[in-house]
């Protein structure tokens, strides 16, 4: 009963926080977009080839990547004209098709959101929003943008390549968390950037390439979706698709370094029983509200001893978050507290809830010596399990 009675007290403590953080009211409840991506009908009717194309559905990665290897430039090129959101947004896909593609794709949308605004049979909040859609659009067809993955639906999801993927030796992926979506990954593209750009600091030959994923549908604001896992259970499959496409269709020296920040983590964690050291050498949690897991060991083996997280700064809100869950609200254990078991980096100089990628802290420069395989550089916060040491590369290859 007592147990019973201090649950009862934690669930409500997650309530009171998350309610005076941002204001319960303030979160929007979201309908996860998932499945194959939009156009997905017309392309496994089309019969360009005589032969079936690979169902989005169902085909793995690497039988998309096969499927591509065996077609011509010009039958590859083909496909992408005629079914763009597809080839754009189907991991296994060649890299640079993904890009055609989704320029294809965002220009036929800035099109058709550029007419939308000009009807005047629109209402004007309407028009309002497709101008805004428009200029979206408009920036990710800047010259020199390579845009991974696009999907319209809902508020839009995307992944951007800062880097070049062919060349790249490291790779690393940014997965961010609340009230990221189409318009407003401004900040989370603004972490990768600077990722790559400490990265390529340290080990310029390594060509390091990052990667922003919005892929998955975020919650608005802080409320129920913030307070529950089931965005991320919806996204998490979707994660680990896109690092299977990644496996497919690039040649790193090692499996991309995982950067999951805020909600990101929760959803990090969702995808971590399913994660295998071929889809991510590096896991690392930042800003994280809980992994929704009990312990590091929950990490699958080829990510366990490479389980990461970052010591909250002083000025983080995140850390009036409770580390509790109880019938489906809140994240569970802080994974940067000592008997969690993961690594914690330091974060010295950090600020605030997005500061951890600032120039300058020492989070950023940890984060960069994990994403080019650099451990000896790392510095931990606190001391590595059962030792006394804050030699951050204790214990690993």
């Amino acid at each position: 009963m007592r147990r019973f009675t201090r649950g009862l007290t934690a669930c409500a403590l997650v309530l009171a926080t998350v309610a005076g953080t941002a204001g319960w009211a303030a979160g929007d409840v979201q309908t996860a977009v998932t499945g194959p991506p939009p156009g997905t009908a017309a392309w496994t009717a089309d019969r360009l080839f005589a032969r079936p194309l690979p169902d989005p559905a169902s085909a793995t990665p690497e039988q998309v990547a096969r499927f591509f290897a065996g077609l011509t430039a010009a039958q590859r090129t083909a496909l992408a004209e005629r079914h763009p959101l597809v080839v754009g947004g189907l991991d296994g896909a060649p890299p640079d098709l993904r890009y055609a593609a989704n320029a294809r794709a965002l220009t036929a949308g800035r099109d058709h959101e550029l007419a939308r605004a000009a009807d005047p049979e629109q209402p004007e909040g309407a028009r309002r929003e497709a101008r805004a859609r428009a200029a979206t659009y408009d920036g990710l067809l800047t010259p020199g943008r390579r845009v991974l993955a696009f999907d319209p639906r809902g508020r839009g999801q995307v992944a951007e390549v800062y880097g070049d993927l062919r060349t790249a030796r490291r790779v690393a992926v940014v997965v961010p968390g609340s009230d990221t979506d189409l318009a407003s990954y401004d900040v989370a593209a603004g972490m990768a950037r600077e990722l790559r750009a400490e990265m390529t600091r340290r080990s310029p030959q390594d060509r390091p390439a990052v990667i922003v994923w919005v892929g998955y549908t975020t919650p608005v604001g802080v409320g129920w979706d913030a307070a529950t896992g089931h965005l991320a259970e919806e996204g998490a499959p979707r994660l680990l698709r896109f690092l299977d496409g990644l496996a497919a269709t690039t040649r790193p020296v090692a499996p991309p370094s995982v950067f999951c920040h805020s909600y990101g983590s929760v959803l990090c964690g969702a995808a971590a029983h399913r994660l295998t050291g071929r889809q991510a050498s590096d896991l690392v949690v930042a800003a994280s509200p809980g992994m929704r897991l009990e312990h590091a060991g929950q990490v699958p083996v080829g990510a366990r001893s490479r389980l990461w997280a970052t010591a909250r700064n002083a000025t983080d809100w995140i850390s009036r978050i409770p580390p509790v869950e109880l019938f489906g609200l809140g994240h569970g254990a802080d994974p940067a507290a000592p008997g969690f078991g993961a690594r914690v980096v330091a974060s010295d100089r950090a600020e605030g809830h997005t500061g951890y990628f600032a120039p300058g802290t020492a989070s950023l420069s940890n984060y960069a010596a994990i994403a080019v395989g650099a451990y000896g550089a790392v510095t931990c916060a606190h001391p590595i399990g059962d030792t006394t040491t804050k030699d951050c590369s204790h214990g690993l290859a």
